[in-house]
């Protein structure tokens, strides 16, 4: 929903999007929206293969890692979906990417409802990684992260007024054939969803 949502937003900035295929249990589900949007958007889109990950960080989120918990976001169990410095890594290949490009930023659709629990949302690590980048790099890239400190159901409320269709996107952590509704990203999408006064289009298993 997040990145999506960025996509229509930033649309007249957004020369390339770019899906990290890192071994995750939703990568399948998620790819091929992705796609979908860029398509309709004439907006380049690449997949990038991160099978390293799969291979030796540790994660519930991951193939071959234990079972998604369920509940809410704020429950210790969580935490077992963090991918450790999931997002350093890819935004260090995108600015990568971008300085071989000649584009000058990077954007990122992390909200204020993953400040809790994925460290490498936080405005504090957006900050940093931002100067890392900036540093780094000859044409000093740096992050757009216009969502930071916002809530989710904000972020559906501009995809509401920008028409996006939520049913051609993908949230459960668990990848099946429809959402789970019981993971705490379906829970958060239900709740964004009905804060933004959207009718949930999602097919839940529930």
């Amino acid at each position: 929903m997040d990145s999506i949502t960025l996509l229509y937003d930033m649309r007249a900035r957004i020369s390339l999007a770019v899906t990290f295929d890192y071994g995750s249990k939703h990568n399948a589900r998620e790819i091929p929206f992705a796609r979908l949007h860029c398509e309709r958007l004439g907006i380049e889109h690449i997949v990038i293969p991160l099978a390293f990950m799969q291979q030796y960080f540790q994660s519930s989120l991951l193939k071959g890692g234990e079972e998604i918990p369920e509940g809410n976001y704020d429950a210790e169990n969580m935490k077992s979906t963090v991918v450790p410095f999931r997002n350093g890594i890819m935004l260090s290949i995108a600015a990568g990417i971008a300085e071989s490009r000649g584009l000058k930023y990077v954007m990122m659709a992390n909200h204020s409802g993953d400040h809790s629990i994925y460290p490498d949302c936080t405005p504090q690590f957006v900050s940093a990684m931002s100067q890392a980048t900036k540093a780094g790099t000859y044409p000093g890239i740096e992050l757009l992260v216009p969502y930071t400190n916002i809530s989710k159901g904000d972020i559906a409320r501009r995809g509401k007024a920008l028409g996006i269709d939520y049913a051609e996107t993908w949230s459960c952590y668990k990848g099946g054939e429809r959402h789970c509704g019981r993971c705490g990203t379906c829970e958060e999408r239900r709740e964004a969803l009905a804060e933004a006064g959207i009718d949930d289009p999602t097919e839940y298993e529930e």
